[in-house]
């Protein structure tokens, strides 16, 4: 057994290594994580017994099953017709104007997301919101970062609106202090709404990037994505100069590179000669692309050029999620077409321009492809961790009104009996499950594909590094540090301080990762300085989930950064002031729930 101090030392250092490689992308978070939990295991440090015990805590399996609940509703209900009235007009048909539709979106969203998982809710409202923005002529950029933030917000109305405070539930039933307390939760998660929403409908909407390139792009479907094309064999420009195969002033498309064998052709000569087998790629708008295969020139688009079955296929458009496992990889590594029965036929990625064949361009976060999606398409492919759907009208089942009348029979009289403290959440959610599997609203290849394994991971192991740094007393150790610098100034500077280091966290590593290292820094200060936790705990789960400084902070902020055509500056510039009013009404809201605070 390694002394009480070195393991103290360990275990922050390691802390302190997976903060570095997560922010650096060095690894993905689950890998992290898992990197560092078996580390201290087969160091003497933890226990498998303390690395496995988040498989069988009740809050991270209601996580799971939230995460399944959700996506089954908004499959096996007309969530759109909610939607729709968001999108649609006003009353009497009459137009909204830029602030009535980001009031009325913000308020509506936030209501959603507070019962179901954020991330789907952000996917299905996306291309709603992109295309009002369109139609009106308001750049999605105005609108698509107030739809994530309204649904961070909304999340934290309720205990089973976000992950961040079920796990950390969890934290604290495993330290046997209870549960976190429920009507605090709404009444701090709806003041934040409120305060949130109102300020940036009413002053933080004019720190919002106003990108009227990416408006005027979108406006006939035009974004720029690099196309990779080859010739057919009895192409009729084989042999032709670019000039003569009337290559050089295409309607919203231009030559970008030819590749030969192993050469590159860029930029393109107008007299540069067309061989047999070459590789063209174009840069261009989705509306062109499908116009250079189909005018006789004898050009194929190479993933998709031996599909049997065109009349199953649907052109979709979609980003790629935070912990996607295509990140790192290029369509021919990951055997793209074959493992989701879709071909990439473009890439789009924000403000960066792309070469080379598009089978051979490793895939980052935020990237936008253009698929050609055959029959079994959404069957194979994990929509809430690969992909993001931005373009296409998600179908939806219609289930039948005995089914649906049964349902909402059981789940009302489940979150009854969870309100009467007959059943916990966990059971309560168990017995919703198991009637929508019972009237076959879900099946097991829905579970397969909406259960993320590597958040199910990072939720296992955040609970596991949490364990270590009570169990080595570092928690308590650097709990006196900050107690040393704040403590002199009460308990509401000791608060801050906490509410500080989990924003900052969070916006570089995950929410959970945020929790699993600020937890046992509360639970120290609580201890030591003999005062009411809940105070603390409340405050480190709104921090955790106050991730409006980067786009790379929370799911649903990296979906909408590419359709918003986004950087890191527009995050931070109306984020900045977004966190400070979000904090300090957390903080305002924690003093007068606990005067003695």
């Amino acid at each position: 057994m390694l002394p009480e101090f070195l393991q103290q030392i360990i275990t922050i250092g390691s802390i302190l290594l997976l903060f570095v490689a997560i922010y650096r992308e060095w690894v993905r978070p689950v890998v992290g994580f898992l990197g560092v939990v078996l580390g201290l295991v087969l160091l003497g440090i933890l226990t498998p017994k303390e690395m496995l015990m988040g498989f069988s805590n009740e809050s991270i399996a209601s996580v799971v099953l939230l995460v399944v609940l959700s996506s089954a509703i908004s499959k096996n209900f007309q969530i759109e017709s909610f939607i729709d009235r968001i999108y649609h007009l006003g009353k009497r048909n009459t137009p909204l104007s830029y602030r009535s539709f980001l009031l009325r979106m913000m308020v509506q969203v936030a209501a959603l997301s507070s019962f179901i998982n954020n991330t789907p809710v952000v996917a299905l409202m996306t291309p709603y919101v992109f295309n009002w923005g369109r139609k009106y002529n308001v750049s999605p950029s105005r609108l698509l970062i107030p739809l994530s933030y309204a649904t961070i917000m909304g999340g934290m109305i309720t205990l089973i609106g976000t992950s961040t405070t079920l796990v950390l539930n969890g934290f604290m039933t495993s330290n046997g202090i209870g549960s976190i307390s429920s009507l605090s939760l709404f009444f701090v998660g709806s003041a934040v709404c409120i305060t949130g929403i109102l300020f940036i409908v009413l002053i933080g909407y004019r720190l919002l990037p106003d990108h009227q390139d990416i408006l005027n792009s979108f406006r006939e479907n035009q974004r720029e994505y690099l196309v990779e094309t080859a010739l057919d064999a009895s192409s009729p420009m084989i042999g032709k100069t670019i000039n003569e195969a009337g290559l050089r002033n295409l309607r919203g498309m231009y030559l970008v590179e030819i590749i030969r064998t192993k050469e590159v052709i860029s930029p393109v000569d107008p007299k540069e000669t067309l061989l047999r087998d070459d590789v063209l790629i174009f840069a261009g708008a989705t509306e062109f692309i499908f116009d250079l295969t189909s005018n006789g020139r004898g050009l194929v688009l190479p993933q998709y050029a031996e599909t049997k079955d065109q009349d199953t296929v649907k052109v979709i458009e979609a980003v790629v999620g935070a912990h996607s496992n295509l990140i790192g990889y290029t369509a021919k590594e990951i055997d793209f077409r074959n493992r989701y029965d879709a071909a990439i036929v473009a890439i789009h990625r924000n403000g960066e321009r792309l070469s080379g064949k598009i089978g051979e361009i490793k895939l980052r976060q935020g990237d936008l492809l253009l698929l050609y999606a055959g029959r079994d398409f959404r069957n194979r492919v994990d929509l809430y961790r690969d992909i993001f759907i931005v373009s296409q009208v998600k179908e939806f089942l219609q289930p039948k009104r005995k089914n649906t009348f049964l349902f909402l029979t059981v789940t009302l009289a489940a979150i009854g009996a969870l309100i009467a403290g007959f059943l916990s959440l966990f059971t309560a959610l168990l017995v919703i499950f198991a009637t929508m599997v019972g009237l076959r609203m879900v099946s097991l290849a829905d579970i397969k594909r909406d259960v993320d394994i590597n958040m199910v991971g990072i939720l296992v192991f955040s609970l596991a590094l949490g364990q270590a740094m009570i169990a080595t007393g570092s928690g308590d150790l650097l709990a006196q540090g900050i107690l040393k610098i704040t403590q002199q100034f009460g308990p509401t500077m000791v608060l801050a301080s906490l509410l500080l280091i989990t924003t900052v966290l969070t916006s570089f590593i995950t929410n959970v990762g945020a929790v699993s290292i600020v937890f046992p820094l509360a639970y120290s200060i609580s201890n030591t300085l003999q005062l009411d936790g809940m105070p603390f705990y409340l405050g480190i789960a709104f921090a955790a989930s106050a991730a409006f400084l980067t786009p790379i902070g929370y799911q649903t902020n990296l979906i909408v950064y590419g359709p918003g055509g986004y950087n890191f500056k527009d995050f931070f510039r109306i984020g900045l002031p977004v966190t400070v009013v979000y904090l300090a009404t957390v903080l305002g809201v924690i003093k007068i729930l606990y005067p003695a605070f």
